[in-house]
């Protein structure tokens, strides 16, 4: 199936962090602060994601407090940290949306992702993932991680789904 069908299909995109969401830096602080850098143009394609309908969860295997501030910040409801084991977590996220493997997306860039991209419908790997990751990746960003990578894919999922008009609308940005 074509990429552009593919993408027509999806309603519930998952996204790791570390790689994706950011650089895959981390900065660790004294008194056990971490800090993590988050594309700002990322969190408005999620933001129209979700106001579009479409279902927008994190599984990372970090645990992290500046990324359940930044979830909740960006209205992401279902965020598994600490899951080393993926698979878990994407079972009830399907049961829970009562969504199938077809219709849900996920963007990994390292080892940890591929049981997962070998699960979901549409495997995307960032532009920066490692080799064996975008070896399985129905499609690989132009952007890399923590660059813009989720925005690249966010609005292609609201331009093939007839959506992105209605969004930008709604969201009091502008008319196309």
């Amino acid at each position: 199936m074509e990429l552009s069908e593919q993408l027509k299909w999806i309603k519930l995109l998952i996204l790791d962090v570390d790689g994706v969401l950011t650089n895959g830096s981390v900065i660790l602080g004294s008194n056990d602060t971490e800090q993590k850098c988050f594309d700002i143009k990322d969190g408005l394609g999620i933001r129209m994601l979700i106001s579009a309908g479409i279902v927008v969860s994190i599984i990372t295997g970090r645990k992290s407090d500046a990324v359940t501030r930044r979830a909740a910040e960006l209205g992401i409801v279902d965020l598994y940290q600490g899951t080393t084991h993926k698979l878990r977590a994407y079972d009830e996220l399907l049961e829970k949306y009562d969504v199938h493997d077809e219709e849900t997306a996920y963007m990994g860039d390292d080892l940890f992702d591929i049981p997962l991209m070998n699960r979901v419908g549409l495997p995307i790997a960032v532009a920066d993932a490692v080799d064996e990751v975008k070896d399985i990746a129905a499609y690989t960003t132009r952007k890399c991680g923590g660059s813009g990578a989720v925005r690249e894919v966010t609005d292609m999922i609201l331009k093939n789904q007839d959506l992105w008009n209605k969004v930008v609308k709604d969201l009091g940005i502008y008319e196309k």
